[in-house]
Protein backbone atom coordinates (compact mmCIF):
# COMPACT_ATOMS: atom_id res chain seq x y z
CA UNK A 1 0.00 0.00 0.00
CA UNK A 2 1.30 3.35 -1.17
CA UNK A 3 1.94 6.00 1.70
CA UNK A 4 -0.66 9.00 2.15
CA UNK A 5 0.08 12.20 0.85
CA UNK A 6 0.67 14.55 3.84
CA UNK A 7 -1.66 16.67 3.92
CA UNK A 8 0.63 19.86 3.52
CA UNK A 9 1.22 18.70 -0.22
CA UNK A 10 -2.28 18.22 -0.76
CA UNK A 11 -2.72 21.99 0.02
CA UNK A 12 0.38 23.12 -1.67
CA UNK A 13 -0.88 21.17 -4.70
CA UNK A 14 -4.16 22.97 -4.55
CA UNK A 15 -2.34 26.43 -4.17
CA UNK A 16 -0.35 25.67 -7.43
CA UNK A 17 -3.20 25.07 -9.24
CA UNK A 18 -4.91 28.05 -8.30
CA UNK A 19 -1.44 30.36 -8.82
CA UNK A 20 -1.21 29.23 -12.09
CA UNK A 21 -4.38 30.64 -13.38
CA UNK A 22 -4.52 33.32 -11.53
CA UNK A 23 -2.94 37.31 -11.99
CA UNK A 24 -0.53 38.68 -9.66
CA UNK A 25 -2.23 40.23 -6.75
CA UNK A 26 -4.99 38.56 -6.64
CA UNK A 27 -6.09 36.75 -3.37
CA UNK A 28 -5.71 33.07 -2.22
CA UNK A 29 -7.37 31.34 0.59
CA UNK A 30 -6.86 32.27 3.95
CA UNK A 31 -5.52 30.12 6.60
CA UNK A 32 -8.77 29.35 8.02
CA UNK A 33 -10.31 28.73 4.90
CA UNK A 34 -7.50 25.98 4.27
CA UNK A 35 -8.22 24.30 7.41
CA UNK A 36 -11.77 24.00 6.88
CA UNK A 37 -11.38 22.22 3.23
CA UNK A 38 -8.39 20.29 4.29
CA UNK A 39 -9.30 19.71 7.79
CA UNK A 40 -5.93 20.36 9.29
CA UNK A 41 -4.55 22.75 11.73
CA UNK A 42 -3.69 26.27 11.04
CA UNK A 43 0.28 24.91 11.75
CA UNK A 44 -0.19 22.67 8.67
CA UNK A 45 -2.28 25.12 6.47
CA UNK A 46 0.71 27.66 7.14
CA UNK A 47 3.57 24.65 6.57
CA UNK A 48 2.00 24.89 3.04
CA UNK A 49 2.14 28.29 2.44
CA UNK A 50 5.28 28.93 3.91
CA UNK A 51 6.88 27.04 1.48
CA UNK A 52 5.71 28.03 -1.52
CA UNK A 53 6.33 32.16 -0.13
CA UNK A 54 10.03 30.87 -0.07
CA UNK A 55 9.67 29.83 -3.74
CA UNK A 56 8.17 33.36 -4.50
CA UNK A 57 4.89 32.23 -5.95
CA UNK A 58 2.66 34.23 -3.10
CA UNK A 59 3.11 36.85 -0.13
CA UNK A 60 1.19 37.44 2.86
CA UNK A 61 0.62 40.84 3.91
CA UNK A 62 -0.34 41.31 8.08
CA UNK A 63 -4.07 42.11 8.28
CA UNK A 64 -4.69 41.47 4.49
CA UNK A 65 -4.35 38.17 3.74
CA UNK A 66 -2.40 36.07 1.22
CA UNK A 67 -1.36 36.88 -2.30
CA UNK A 68 -0.50 35.39 -5.53
CA UNK A 69 3.29 37.16 -5.90
CA UNK A 70 4.44 39.20 -9.19
CA UNK A 71 6.91 37.19 -11.01
CA UNK A 72 10.39 38.11 -10.21
CA UNK A 73 11.66 41.18 -12.28
CA UNK A 74 15.32 39.58 -13.70
CA UNK A 75 18.18 42.34 -14.30
CA UNK A 76 21.29 41.45 -16.28
CA UNK A 77 23.86 43.12 -14.08
CA UNK A 78 26.39 44.57 -16.56
CA UNK A 79 23.87 46.98 -18.08
CA UNK A 80 23.18 50.31 -16.79
CA UNK A 81 19.33 50.94 -17.23
CA UNK A 82 17.30 53.20 -15.21
CA UNK A 83 14.03 51.51 -13.65
CA UNK A 84 11.62 52.63 -15.61
CA UNK A 85 14.01 51.16 -18.96
CA UNK A 86 14.23 47.87 -16.78
CA UNK A 87 10.08 47.80 -16.49
CA UNK A 88 9.42 48.82 -20.30
CA UNK A 89 11.56 45.82 -21.32
CA UNK A 90 9.74 43.34 -19.61
CA UNK A 91 5.98 45.12 -20.63
CA UNK A 92 5.79 46.50 -17.02
CA UNK A 93 4.64 49.89 -16.30
CA UNK A 94 7.31 51.67 -13.85
CA UNK A 95 5.81 54.14 -11.49
CA UNK A 96 6.82 55.81 -7.99
CA UNK A 97 5.62 56.75 -4.95
CA UNK A 98 7.57 59.94 -3.53
CA UNK A 99 8.22 59.52 0.04
CA UNK A 100 10.47 63.28 0.17
CA UNK A 101 12.70 65.10 -1.57
CA UNK A 102 15.27 68.41 -1.09
CA UNK A 103 17.97 70.23 -0.44
CA UNK A 104 20.39 69.27 2.03
CA UNK A 105 23.96 69.73 3.38
CA UNK A 106 26.07 66.74 2.43
CA UNK A 107 26.86 64.04 4.39
CA UNK A 108 30.26 62.57 4.42
CA UNK A 109 29.55 59.63 2.25
CA UNK A 110 27.58 61.44 -0.07
CA UNK A 111 30.06 63.74 -0.11
CA UNK A 112 32.69 61.31 -1.10
CA UNK A 113 30.60 59.41 -3.65
CA UNK A 114 29.82 62.67 -5.42
CA UNK A 115 32.79 64.32 -4.75
CA UNK A 116 31.57 67.77 -3.71
CA UNK A 117 34.72 68.84 -1.72
CA UNK A 118 33.95 70.17 1.92
CA UNK A 119 30.40 72.10 2.76
CA UNK A 120 28.08 70.42 -0.60
CA UNK A 121 25.20 70.19 -0.72
CA UNK A 122 22.70 67.32 -2.30
CA UNK A 123 19.48 67.02 -4.06
CA UNK A 124 17.77 64.04 -2.19
CA UNK A 125 14.97 61.56 -3.03
CA UNK A 126 13.81 59.23 -1.32
CA UNK A 127 10.65 56.80 -3.17
CA UNK A 128 9.15 53.79 -3.45
CA UNK A 129 9.41 52.24 -7.06
CA UNK A 130 6.55 49.89 -8.72
CA UNK A 131 5.88 48.10 -10.92
CA UNK A 132 2.50 47.31 -12.64
CA UNK A 133 1.43 48.59 -8.79
CA UNK A 134 3.79 46.27 -7.08
CA UNK A 135 6.17 47.92 -4.79
CA UNK A 136 9.38 46.44 -6.22
CA UNK A 137 11.89 48.41 -4.23
CA UNK A 138 12.45 51.50 -1.52
CA UNK A 139 15.25 53.96 -3.76
CA UNK A 140 17.28 57.02 -2.05
CA UNK A 141 19.04 58.89 -4.80
CA UNK A 142 21.57 61.72 -4.02
CA UNK A 143 22.33 64.15 -6.65
CA UNK A 144 24.75 66.99 -6.83
CA UNK A 145 23.02 69.98 -6.08
CA UNK A 146 23.89 71.53 -9.28
CA UNK A 147 20.78 68.83 -10.22
CA UNK A 148 18.11 69.98 -7.84
CA UNK A 149 15.93 71.21 -11.03
CA UNK A 150 15.48 67.61 -11.33
CA UNK A 151 12.81 67.55 -8.20
CA UNK A 152 10.52 70.38 -9.44
CA UNK A 153 10.13 67.55 -12.42
CA UNK A 154 7.47 64.24 -12.39
CA UNK A 155 9.02 62.68 -9.89
CA UNK A 156 5.74 59.84 -9.78
CA UNK A 157 5.87 58.45 -13.97
CA UNK A 158 8.92 59.73 -15.61
CA UNK A 159 12.63 58.72 -16.08
CA UNK A 160 15.18 60.17 -13.15
CA UNK A 161 17.89 59.67 -16.41
CA UNK A 162 15.74 61.27 -19.01
CA UNK A 163 15.81 64.37 -16.62
CA UNK A 164 19.18 64.11 -15.85
CA UNK A 165 20.16 64.26 -19.85
CA UNK A 166 18.01 67.27 -20.07
CA UNK A 167 20.48 69.12 -17.56
CA UNK A 168 23.23 67.55 -19.89
CA UNK A 169 24.60 65.22 -17.62
CA UNK A 170 24.21 61.28 -19.59
CA UNK A 171 24.43 58.72 -17.08
CA UNK A 172 26.77 56.04 -18.75
CA UNK A 173 28.40 54.01 -15.85
CA UNK A 174 28.17 52.68 -12.80
CA UNK A 175 30.32 51.51 -9.96
CA UNK A 176 28.47 49.48 -6.98
CA UNK A 177 27.83 46.61 -4.60
CA UNK A 178 25.41 44.42 -3.73
CA UNK A 179 24.80 42.89 0.01
CA UNK A 180 21.66 41.48 1.69
CA UNK A 181 19.38 43.02 4.73
CA UNK A 182 16.47 42.32 6.23
CA UNK A 183 13.10 44.77 6.16
CA UNK A 184 12.74 47.07 8.70
CA UNK A 185 8.63 48.10 10.28
CA UNK A 186 9.19 51.53 8.19
CA UNK A 187 10.23 49.14 4.55
CA UNK A 188 8.12 46.13 5.49
CA UNK A 189 5.43 48.87 5.17
CA UNK A 190 6.21 50.66 2.49
CA UNK A 191 7.03 47.55 -0.26
CA UNK A 192 4.10 45.70 1.50
CA UNK A 193 6.31 42.62 3.12
CA UNK A 194 6.54 40.98 6.59
CA UNK A 195 9.59 42.91 8.98
CA UNK A 196 12.25 40.67 8.50
CA UNK A 197 11.68 39.73 5.06
CA UNK A 198 15.20 39.33 2.87
CA UNK A 199 16.09 42.58 0.56
CA UNK A 200 18.76 43.01 -1.99
CA UNK A 201 20.41 45.92 -1.11
CA UNK A 202 22.61 47.75 -4.29
CA UNK A 203 24.37 50.62 -4.13
CA UNK A 204 25.97 52.43 -7.00
CA UNK A 205 27.41 55.56 -7.97
CA UNK A 206 26.73 56.61 -11.44
CA UNK A 207 28.91 58.37 -13.42
CA UNK A 208 27.87 60.75 -16.77
CA UNK A 209 29.54 60.73 -19.95
CA UNK A 210 32.38 63.59 -18.74
CA UNK A 211 33.28 60.39 -16.33
CA UNK A 212 32.05 63.27 -13.44
CA UNK A 213 29.52 61.52 -10.66
CA UNK A 214 26.24 62.48 -11.03
CA UNK A 215 24.23 60.15 -9.00
CA UNK A 216 24.26 57.73 -5.50
CA UNK A 217 22.01 55.58 -5.10
CA UNK A 218 20.65 53.29 -2.41
CA UNK A 219 17.79 50.73 -4.34
CA UNK A 220 16.54 48.18 -1.12
CA UNK A 221 14.44 45.57 -3.82
CA UNK A 222 12.28 42.80 -2.49
CA UNK A 223 14.35 39.79 -2.86
CA UNK A 224 11.54 37.63 -3.84
CA UNK A 225 10.10 40.09 -6.31
CA UNK A 226 13.78 41.21 -7.83
CA UNK A 227 16.92 38.78 -9.77
CA UNK A 228 19.79 40.05 -10.91
CA UNK A 229 21.48 38.30 -13.49
CA UNK A 230 25.10 37.94 -14.00
CA UNK A 231 27.72 36.46 -16.65
CA UNK A 232 31.19 35.60 -15.35
CA UNK A 233 34.15 34.79 -17.91
CA UNK A 234 37.52 33.27 -16.69
CA UNK A 235 40.23 35.60 -16.30
CA UNK A 236 43.04 34.19 -18.58
CA UNK A 237 46.08 33.44 -16.16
Amino acid sequence: MRPATPAYLLIEQELRRIISKAEPGDPLPSDSELCDRFGVSRMTARQAVQRLAAEGLLYRVSGRGTFVAQHPVHRRINTLLSFTEEMARRGLTARSQVIDSGVRPARHDESQALQLGTGGSVAALRRVRLADGVPMAVEHVRLPAVCASVLRGDLTNASLFVALEGLGRVPTRALGTITAAAADPTEAKLLDVAVGAPLLVELRTILDQHDKPVEYTESRYVGERYRFDIELLRAQP
